[in-house]
């Protein structure tokens, strides 16, 4: 394999989200950090969960097919996460609700008290690739082409193949891992991440993200995180 041709097999389609720089709207279908606009009647959240983020998941130009049959997702965590980042599975920090119809929807507005609430306007991007340390996110005959072009052509990963890592919210594609990677086998497929957030406010531990892995037939969740 070349160059162009590695990229051709390792590049994945995402959304990634641009924080603010629109005017703020609370229409039905907007993304927000900060801020769950949308829910059901009698809905009933934990008072220690801070609503995080609202995710338009039908209002996106690409979504993993293990996210494809919601509409709407909306993420509410428990800050004492950061508490208790040395466990496995954060899950239980995290109240992830899954819509799949967005007709039984009325207005909530549930504001975060910790980050600052922006929209969240999607870009689909068809480049993302992993991190070189996230060696469980690249198939073994991928990674062997191109350990073998660095050896035999002088190829650099960073500089040759990836064009960037996107660490930041994002919907498919690849976990954007700061730290060795992790894999929690073929069941639980990366779907999404939220990331460090400047504009809102939002720091996890050092420019760190949480990843959600997602078992579409049990409808269960693993979420993991790491930082700098």
């Amino acid at each position: 394999m070349n160059i162009t041709q590695v990229k051709d097999a390792l590049f994945k389609q995402a959304t990634i989200f641009q924080t603010g720089g629109l005017q703020p709207t609370e229409e039905l279908g907007k993304s927000w950090i900060g801020k769950v606009l949308w829910g059901t009647e009698g809905e009933t959240i934990p008072s220690n969960f801070d609503p995080i983020c609202t995710i338009f998941i039908n209002k996106l130009p690409y979504v993993p097919k293990e996210l494809i049959s919601y509409q709407l997702l909306t993420i509410y965590m428990d800050f004492d996460v950061f508490n208790n980042l040395n466990m496995d599975n954060l899950v239980s920090f995290f109240k992830i609700i899954c819509y799949t119809n967005i007709d039984e929807l009325h207005k909530i507005n549930e504001q975060s008290t910790k980050i600052i609430p922006f929209p969240l306007t999607p870009l689909f991007i068809d480049n993302d690739t992993p991190a070189w340390e996230d060696s469980n996110s690249i198939a073994p005959e991928i990674e062997d082409e191109i350990s073998r072009l660095e050896s035999e052509e002088g190829m650099e990963y960073y500089e040759d193949i990836v064009e960037k890592i996107y660490s930041t919210h994002k919907v498919g594609g690849y976990p954007s891992f700061t730290q060795s990677g992790v894999y929690f086998g073929e069941d639980y497929p990366f779907v999404f991440q939220i990331s460090s957030d400047e504009k809102a406010q939002f720091n996890i531990v050092e420019s760190g993200s949480f990843y959600f892995f997602y078992n579409q037939e049990k409808q269960d969740w693993i979420v993991y995180c790491d930082f700098y």
